[in-house]
């Protein structure tokens, strides 16, 4: 039996590392973002490989769209085995009392509450499948952990996903669901282009300073093999980073 994987923010970075990992052990993926032709960028990449995947435009700030997403993937799969809750955004780096209230919204709304939807609609689908169960991998970041300067939106809803990663794998165990979380440091991405070009990142004491990165291709892996166990066996987080990033000792 073929295997159903949907993966979030499938057209960029993380997410289309992990869809290619997912393709490549034989796990048919469902391509989930915003930009159409990102996703057809990922499945040309996967089918090079033999991967097989059907990309879908899906808006993750919009409920509607996140319900329409996981019809459509029963609609053609009728089951779904493994989630990877990836999609996300930051604010602008502003000092914390000038953060608008608009800006703290939407990264709230995708970084949380889209997960949050998200997990449901997959906890309704798994528990009433056969054979019956699936996992859900949430995108954690090292933000989930330890904050950067300037950062109290992404790094609220980061703490919290870690939240979400427990309750829901509690309450999955009823139904054979298992709920783990990977926390990422330093993919390199175009979302950490920054921290290689020009001056840097900003560090705590205020200074700029480039940061090592590591290949995506570590953290597509590392959500592959979270993805293979068997439903018995869970990863509830594991963290992949740059091995010399400011992350221990951080602050």
């Amino acid at each position: 039996m073929t295997k159903i994987a949907l993966v979030t923010g499938a057209g960029t970075g993380v997410g289309r590392a992990a869809a290619l990992a997912l393709m490549k052990t034989g796990f048919t993926v469902v391509l989930a973002g915003r930009r159409i032709g990102l996703l057809q960028e990922t499945q040309k990449l996967g089918e090079a490989e033999g991967g097989a995947s059907l990309p879908v435009s899906a808006d993750m700030a919009d409920p509607g769209s996140i319900a329409a997403l996981f019809a459509k993937t029963m609609d053609t799969y009728g089951r779904l085995d493994v989630l990877f809750n990836n999609a996300g955004m930051g604010a602008p780096p502003v000092p914390f009392e000038d953060l608008g209230l608009e800006q703290w919204q939407a990264v709230v709304n995708t970084n949380l509450t889209a997960p949050f939807l998200c997990t449901q609609h997959a906890f309704r689908i798994m528990k009433d499948q056969t054979p019956r169960g699936g996992r859900i991998i949430n995108n954690g970041s090292i933000s989930a952990h330890a904050p950067r300067p300037f950062s109290a939106a992404y790094t609220s809803t980061k703490h919290a996903i870690t939240g979400l990663t427990k309750a829901s794998n509690l309450d999955g165990r009823a139904y054979d669901i298992a709920v783990g979380q990977v926390d990422i440091g330093n993919a390199a991405t175009p979302m950490t282009d920054r921290m290689v070009n020009g001056p840097g990142v900003m560090q705590p004491d205020g200074t700029m300073s480039q940061e090592p990165r590591m290949d995506a291709k570590a953290v597509g892996d590392a959500v592959a093999y979270m993805a293979g166990l068997p439903l018995d066996a869970n990863v509830l987080f594991m963290t992949v980073m740059a091995t010399k990033m400011p992350f221990v000792g951080r602050g």
